[in-house]
């Protein structure tokens, strides 16, 4: 499944941790957007990671759910493309 993890972090600290963590789970498309196409298992270890750096009262996390079924319906204006599946083949 591919996930849109969005965030908006204060502390340039904090936040440079969670885009390190969240670089190896997917891709950077802007500064505080990164799309990530892992497993359920993956997206919850993602999740535990996030957690232990993220101050909850400070910080915002936001995870979007994007469907194999809606993924080709995504618009990208000047960006790079939407992160395909492994495997796939984009003509």
């Amino acid at each position: 499944m591919l996930y849109v993890v969005v965030y908006d972090i204060p502390d340039n600290k904090r936040r440079n941790k969670v885009a390190r963590i969240l670089e190896g789970y997917g891709s950077r498309v802007q500064l505080s957007v990164f799309e990530c196409d892992i497993s359920d298992k993956l997206l919850a270890e993602l999740k535990i990671k996030l957690r232990k750096k993220v101050k909850i009262e400070e910080d915002t996390v936001r995870f979007y759910v994007i469907s194999h079924h809606t993924r080709g319906q995504v618009e990208v204006w000047n960006g790079p493309p939407v992160v395909q599946p492994a495997g796939s083949v984009v003509i």
